[in-house]
């Protein structure tokens, strides 16, 4: 029963990621449809031009931001996708003071000792970029790193 139990939180955070895999199952039809090239490209998460909005969820998945423009060619839809990460923004020293007791003399004295503070800041950085018109992409913007 404990077994059971300890397994649940991690049963749970499993359900809610969005894999490859299940975004295929998703989209069975979609998938099946293609030929093994595409297949094998959505399966590394690659997009090209063209592509509509079930394939490119299928290599992305969802996208963290959704934008809409409208530009003189006509209404665009902006997928982004984003990488979130923290970055090390410094440390900081305090110092704690107490008091003890000399193990020779039994005198009081004042001990300072280092308290250090590990400093981190959370970053969010667009990874990629994705416009569909009418339904298909027609620009895809990626950061390289």
């Amino acid at each position: 029963m404990k077994t059971r139990l300890l397994l649940l939180p991690f049963v749970l955070l499993l359900a809610g990621c969005s894999t490859i895999d299940r975004r295929i199952t998703e989209k069975a039809a979609v998938f099946e449809s293609l030929d093994p090239a595409t297949q094998e490209q959505l399966r590394k998460g690659m997009v090209e031009i063209g592509y509509n909005t079930d394939l490119v969820y299928i290599a992305l998945g969802s996208p963290d931001e959704r934008r809409e423009r409208i530009t003189a060619a006509g209404r665009e839809e902006v997928w982004i996708y984003s990488t979130y990460y923290q970055e090390y923004a410094g440390t900081t020293v305090h110092y704690r003071r107490y008091i003890g007791y000399h193990p020779v003399t039994g005198k009081r004295v004042i001990y300072f000792e280092p308290v250090r503070h590990h400093h981190y800041r959370d970053r969010v950085d667009e990874r990629i970029r994705v416009t569909f018109r009418d339904g298909k992409v027609t620009e895809i913007e990626q950061i390289e790193r």
